[in-house]
């Protein structure tokens, strides 16, 4: 399999494929064809699409390898299953292999066959145990070898093994039967969930030895170091001089070099004296270093030219480029194919430089050298993008941002944008317009808006898109850059995906002069929001119940909206912090309990029926009941909850898998049902279908269906304010009903590393009880006892969540299933 463009390995996939790259100094496939001819098979058919007439020219017809090579080409890509197909009419005479020709490993591959065989299997997959299995396709098998479950590309959330599929398979010619021609299709996504649906016999083999799936920068230089460390059991060409320092034939190592392994040096090869060679380089085929330079775990490609009092650190440098005098090249930096790198350059941490660029001498460069932009990796966090201001989310990477937000829509589509009452969101939005006006997409841009109300006009415009620019919730430093839909909802995580990549790939559209977008101030944004509100909200009874609220905007963007909607609705409001102070456009932790405090006071002094704080967006409530007292968010939840499902008796309500089991007990006794969905946002909005009539993620958020689809506080205080007014009952009467519960929560740090095994590990002592895989592993212990662990997407933690009928039952569940996730994420040392 060697059609792939290797996106992600970029600049050095950009002229090259991606099973040519070198790893010690041979192509990736060579590597791969030499396996398999150590194992016995000799008749190879290799499927190529992405710059297919270098993959054929290096390779021939495998003479030179001692094989025989056949060629089917795709005009366009076909997915792993359709290349597969294309290559048919070569694969009929019996079992077969198929294999990667970017992946490195030293699998038995005889013992693989063997094992299919003796099974009578229609496929075979072939699995390893990795530690991180987020970029890999997990698999499950049973105990006697048959495939249980596959899941492609899994979140934290959904890793409930470490066993991946390596993209090794062996399988009987009739399963191609199953394959549609000229067609993209996967084996893992499309062709074996089906067959395994069908009762097909489809094994897994966990495989011993070495394999990496050359996919990133970093796993090309782990790679590398792997070979030359001798755990990958991949021949070395060359000649082992000292031990860990392999010379090529005729290379040149001046007596005077400072050469400390292990490392190779390449064929023809040159290195002068007072050069300083560390552990974990390479020197590729006729490499010059000049007197004077530094190299530690850096790639040098063929017939590059590397100058005196040079630098280079966990670099990578491509073919016939030249780092000129004095210049550095920093850590995780990739310079492309013939770069003129020129004297005394600087070349940042983890900058990439495309091919046929030059650097001009003493320039530093920051940024990759693509659309004068950078990369940058792992973008999205729970909150979108996020991070301090003028110093992680700069404008210069707003514009980047938007550039590649506009790349993935059409020219001429419309975006909404928004932001709230700071100056850095003022700032940053501004920067936004541009760059999406120059990617050729028109802009409404709602100026300072609650975000419910910058959902709500995305989703009922002909936007295909929106973007909201506020702070961070909690801190004043921080800024986060939030990517919507069509539907005002969060991006999903595929989308999420797509941006990022052409984000990291730094491919951004441009508009032509004629086709640059338009800026609009669209009129009446906040007046047709409270008019929808009103027709969708029931708020029957209101004026007849004579109710009095307290309501605190935590001076935010709710402020703008509740004068409108409140003088509609006919209910007695006592509004406090209602002014707008950029210089403050969050809360901290104490500020708000601060707030809390003086809204609880004024609730019960002025005999109001219950107490609303918004958050300074506008997203989420905090109640306080009448007599004065803080309802916590996870009480909250289940005192509306209880309200709607009192007052409707029929529909479902969708809630997070850490959400109490006893919101089921109150459902059940109402006639409605819980839907159970992954702890996301974009989880929690694609629930909101069907009968679903309220959604809440237990952190002060609601969703009201039958208005908008997103968490939307200011719909949900309407929402309660009808439901209180028509229960003839207050709101702590109403918690007083709902049984006591017994969640307790603990956060067990875990290295990235371990995450995989952890999870592993908690679904081998979960035994033969029920286990809920919805986000996380939730593990059934009894009627009314259950765990669940969950690793978090964003930091070294896994997050553990128990239930059972009493506290000390509780904590005893907790320490237990603590110790389990503890024992298999050790601390890290220092």
């Amino acid at each position: 399999m060697a059609g792939g463009e290797g996106t992600r390995l970029r600049p050095l996939t950009a002229n090259t494929p991606k099973p040519l790259l070198p790893v010690v100094n041979r192509p990736i496939m060579e590597h791969v064809l030499r396996l398999l001819r150590r194992h016995g098979f000799t008749e190879t058919v290799v499927t190529v699409q992405f710059l297919a007439s270098l993959i054929r020219n290096y390779f021939g017809d495998g003479e030179d390898f001692g094989m025989s090579l056949q060629y089917a080409t795709e005009e366009s890509p076909l997915g792993t299953a359709g290349s597969v197909k294309n290559a048919a009419e070569a694969l009929t005479e019996g079992t077969f292999v198929v294999v990667s020709g970017d992946a490195l490993t030293d699998i038995d591959l005889e013992k693989l066959v063997a094992y299919h065989q003796e099974n009578g299997a229609l496929a075979t997959v072939c699995l390893v145990r990795v530690p991180n299995p987020l970029e890999f396709g997990i698999t499950i098998v049973g105990d006697d070898g048959r495939i249980q479950r596959f899941l492609e590309k899994p979140s934290w959330g959904q890793v409930f093994s470490d066993t991946v599929n390596t993209g090794i398979y062996v399988l009987e010619p009739e399963i191609l039967d199953h394959v549609a021609a000229d067609e993209v299709v996967d084996w893992s996504s499309d062709v074996f969930p089906k067959l395994l649906d069908s009762g097909a016999p489809l094994y897994g083999y966990v495989a011993e030895g070495y394999w990496e799936d050359v996919g990133t920068h970093d796993s090309y230089l782990k790679a590398h170091a792997d070979v030359l460390n001798g755990g990958t059991g991949i021949e070395i060409d060359g000649f082992e001089v000292a031990p860990g320092i392999w010379v090529g034939e005729d290379a040149e190592v001046d007596p005077d070099a400072t050469l400390r392994g292990p490392l190779y040096i390449g064929d023809y090869a040159k290195v002068e004296q007072g050069v300083e060679l560390r552990d974990g380089t390479v020197l590729g085929s006729n490499v010059i270093v000049k007197e004077g330079a530094f190299l530690h775990r850096a790639i040098v490609q063929d017939n590059a030219f590397v100058g005196g009092q040079t630098n280079l650190r966990g670099c990578v440098v491509g073919k016939n480029t030249d780092i000129m005098r004095g210049a550095r090249v920093e850590e995780g930096s990739i310079i492309g194919d013939e770069c003129l790198i020129e004297e005394e350059a600087y070349v940042s941490s983890g900058v990439k430089v495309f091919p046929f660029k030059t650097i001009e001498a003493g320039a530093v460069v920051n940024t990759s050298v693509v659309w004068e932009s950078r990369g940058h990796r792992g973008l999205f966090g729970t909150r979108g993008v996020s991070g301090l201001i003028n110093v992680e989310i700069t404008p210069e990477l707003a514009v980047r941002l938007a550039s590649a937000y506009a790349s993935t829509l059409r020219k001429g589509d419309t975006v909404t944008l928004s932001r709230d009452h700071s100056r850095a969101a003022r700032t940053l939005k501004r920067a936004v317009i541009s760059a999406l006006n120059a990617g050729g997409i028109d802009v409404r841009d709602l100026e300072l808006s609650p975000v419910p109300v910058a959902r709500f006009e995305t989703s009922r415009t002909d936007a295909s898109g929106g973007i909201v620019i506020r702070t961070s919730p909690g801190d004043p430093q921080s800024v986060d850059i939030v990517f919507l839909d069509d539907q005002g909802s969060d991006l999903s995580a595929a989308a999420q995906r797509k941006l990022e990549r052409l984000f990291s790939r730094q491919e951004f559209r441009r508009a032509f002069p004629g086709e640059i977008a338009e800026l609009t101030y669209p009129p009446r944004t906040v007046e047709l929001y409270v008019q929808e509100l009103l027709s969708c909200v029931d708020i029957s009874g209101v004026r007849e119940a004579d109710l009095k609220v307290v309501v605190d905007c935590a001076g935010g963007a709710a402020s703008i909206v509740l004068p409108q909607l409140l003088g509609n609705c006919g209910v007695g409001t006592l509004t406090v912090n209602n002014g707008l102070d950029e210089a403050m456009p969050t809360e901290t932790l104490a500020d708000r309990m601060r707030d809390l405090e003086r809204l609880a006071a004024l609730v019960a002094s002025s005999r109001a029926a219950f107490g609303v704080r918004f958050d300074p967006v506008g997203e989420r409530i905090s109640l306080v009941d009448e007599r004065g007292a803080l309802v916590p968010d996870e009480r909250a939840l289940l005192v509306v909850m209880d309200l709607v499902a009192a007052e409707l008796g029929q529909g479902s309500v969708a809630l997070p898998i850490t959400t109490t089991r006893v919101a089921e007990q109150i459902c059940r006794a109402h006639g409605m049902q819980v839907r159970w969905t992954a702890t996301s946002a974009s989880a929690l909005t694609e629930a909101t279908r069907d009968d679903v009539v309220l959604a809440a993620d237990g952190r002060g958020g609601f969703v009201i269906p039958g208005f908008n689809r997103s968490v939307d506080g200011i719909a949900a205080f309407l929402r309660i304010i009808g439901l209180v007014a028509r229960a003839n009952m207050t709101v702590s009467e109403i918690d007083a009903r709902i049984p006591r519960t017994h969640l307790l929560r603990r956060a067990v740090p875990t290295p990235w590393a371990t995450k995989g095994q952890v999870m592993r590990t908690v679904l081998e002592s979960a035994g033969g009880r029920d286990v809920d895989t919805t986000d996380g592993l939730r593990v059934i212990v009894g009627d009314d006892r259950w765990v669940l662990v969950l690793p978090d997407p964003s930091e070294p933690v896994t997050h553990i969540l128990a239930e059972a009928p009493d506290d000390d039952a509780v904590q005893d569940l907790l320490d237990e299933w603590a110790d389990v996730v503890e024992s298999a994420a050790p601390a890290e040392a220092g």
